[in-house]
């Protein structure tokens, strides 16, 4: 896709696909040990046929990645804690080279026989693995929003010029493309992106100033780690779903809406100019955008219980209220102002989460903390990677409140 119309393309004529590929797709998955990494490797076990993990990344969970070694036998694996990739080392067979640090996530992302390189690292950490991938030529498939909230005229326009694909594993953005192939998006009203409201959605009369972490962390739909949880309670992860969904399918901001819906069976619509709409819908399952884009551009079949329309008989969708949930509003303010803002938006958020789950602030006082971020920051209107990189540095370095 790589940001420009091209991503929707009907495919080029093909030899029958019938099923099976002709060779191994070779993968990468940076962030292996997490929520999109298991059900990426869960995708690939039943297509072993089909796929061939090469190289594995992740953070610091040494037994993970110990049996992640053992079932798929990548040639190199990284930790980018050390200490955990000097424990790894220890353990880990001699046919596998255990590398370490960001330079370590960087070489297994850049693997020369990779063809594909699935990115569910969290947060801005995965932004450096993905350009070096990109830059190597691959093909990517982003789990990672936070990339493109921070870099995204950076990374898409380093993707069209080295011709990567880049595929949306997110539900919604995957939705998004789906209902998009074939299409010129010039013929697009409106991208319409679907969110469950979170764990807090029809609760009006709760104080949310007394939510605790294990509260914000029970989603109602999704089984996610704590970072995207977080965001999902705060309404942050729409805020940075609009800002992805801008550079991805090169669209501008006030074509991006966002609906509350509970049930997420249908997880993103496309309206055309002409009035006709297209959805795309399946049971909340990560596994499905995530095989999709693995065998992208062809569809490959998957066991799964047929759609039953009966029992989903009522599908509903409310208004998102960005008075109860600010960081909807300071998402649009953060990629409507560009340049930086969107990088301190991400920063700021990614600290307050993580003090909101150590008990430093409240669940209300994130949003607060990411205003007076951005309230603290002049931004840079095209900035180098060297300007993102010291801007994110700087605002987690601060103290907001």
């Amino acid at each position: 896709m790589c940001g420009g119309s091209n991503a929707w393309r009907a495919p080029e004529a093909a030899e029958s696909y019938c099923g099976v590929m002709k060779k191994k797709k070779k993968l990468v998955i940076l962030g292996s040990t997490g929520s999109i990494g298991l059900n990426t490797c869960e995708v690939v076990r039943s297509l072993r046929d089909d796929f061939e993990i090469v190289g594995l990344a992740a953070r610091s969970s040494v037994e993970r990645m110990l049996r992640q070694i053992e079932e798929f036998r990548p040639r190199i694996v990284a930790l980018a804690d050390e200490r955990a990739a000097d424990r790894l080392r220890q353990k880990a067979p001699p046919t596998t080279e255990v590398l370490s640090g960001m330079d370590g996530l960087k070489r297994v992302a850049g693997l020369e026989e990779a063809d594909l390189v699935v990115c569910s690292v969290v947060g801005a950490a995965g932004l450096a693995p993905v350009m070096e991938a990109i830059k190597c030529g691959k093909n990517i498939a982003l789990a990672n929003k936070e990339v493109l909230v921070t870099a995204g005229e950076i990374v898409t326009r380093l993707a069209r010029e080295n011709g990567c694909d880049m595929v949306p594993i997110d539900s919604e953005h995957s939705a998004v493309h789906q209902c998009l192939r074939g299409e010129d998006i010039a013929n697009v009203g409106r991208l319409i992106l679907t969110a469950s409201g979170g764990p807090f959605f029809g609760d009006y009369d709760r104080d949310l100033s007394t939510v605790t972490p294990a509260e914000a962390l029970r989603h109602p739909r999704w089984d996610m780690g704590n970072k995207v949880s977080i965001d999902s309670a705060t309404l942050m992860n729409k805020s940075l779903e609009v800002i992805e969904a801008k550079w991805l399918f090169g669209i501008d901001l006030d074509r991006i809406e966002i609906v509350i819906h509970p049930e997420s069976i249908i997880h993103s619509m496309v309206e055309f100019v002409d009035g006709a709409m297209m959805a795309q819908m399946n049971e909340p399952d990560m596994r499905i955008p995530i095989q999709y884009a693995l065998t992208y551009p062809e569809r490959m079949p998957r066991e799964v219980a047929p759609f039953d329309f009966l029992r989903n008989d009522r599908l509903t969708f409310c208004e998102a209220d960005a008075e109860r949930f600010p960081c909807l509003r300071l998402g649009r303010e953060a990629a409507a102002i560009g340049g930086t803002m969107p990088t301190v938006l991400n920063a700021a958020n990614e600290v307050a989460v993580q003090k909101f789950l150590e008990g430093e602030i409240r669940f209300t006082a994130i949003p607060l903390w990411i205003e007076a971020a951005m309230a603290d920051h002049d931004p840079i209107p095209h900035p180098t990677i060297e300007d993102i990189l010291a801007t994110d540095a700087r605002v987690r370095r601060e103290k907001y409140l």
